[in-house]
């Protein structure tokens, strides 16, 4: 259980959910600033911006941010879980375009060290045709996603155990996305069971 009271059964709001709900002034741009990353309209397709987010959230082992961005990701994937699985287990062999895999480098760097993004990286991706706008956002999901895991991991919130335990909030995201309803005494079907995190 979190290190604070989050005054939630932190089994029904695991992870950032319980945290959202604490805090829902810090909640609604944290929210906002996930849709935007992984939902809006976008030349990377979300279930991409979704595995940014699961990689670099595996990178920085945080559990239940991991978990639910890769059930996001996987559901908006042709090969779904397998490919998510891939390319947390090895990004150089895992069978993604060369343009993802120049995207994925940088949050990789990201995660590291800002600093660690260089500018071969940087052209690299653009010479796997990536955009100034996907290389910017790659950067920006990776620096939001180490903020969200260390919020999450920081305040010892809760992660349920096994995959499937994230799969109903993945359908929840694709349908409605990160915006909260509001209604703090009804499970907020539009929260990542991670609502980000």
């Amino acid at each position: 259980m979190a290190h604070i009271d989050l005054g939630v059964d932190e089994t029904r709001f695991p992870g950032i959910t319980g945290l959202m709900r604490y805090r829902p002034e810090t909640s609604k741009p944290l929210s906002e600033l996930a849709e935007v990353l992984l939902r809006t309209p976008h030349s990377l397709p979300a279930g991409e911006r979704e595995l940014i987010a699961a990689y670099v959230s595996g990178l920085n082992e945080c559990t239940f941010c991991c978990a639910s961005h890769s059930a996001s990701a996987a559901m908006q994937l042709e090969q779904g879980m397998t490919l998510v699985d891939q390319v947390r287990a090895d990004l150089d062999t895992a069978p993604i375009p060369a343009k993802l895999r120049a995207l994925l480098r940088i949050a990789g760097a990201v995660q590291v060290d800002g600093r660690s993004v260089t500018a071969e990286m940087v052209a690299n991706a653009r010479a796997e045709g990536a955009t100034d706008l996907e290389i910017h956002d790659s950067v920006l999901i990776a620096a939001a996603f180490c903020m969200y895991n260390r919020y999450v991991d920081g305040l010892g919130a809760f992660a349920p155990d096994g995959q499937e335990a994230y799969t109903d909030s993945a359908r929840r995201i694709v349908k409605f996305g990160y915006r909260p309803t509001g209604d703090p005494s009804q499970p907020d079907h539009r929260l990542s069971e991670h609502r980000q995190a």
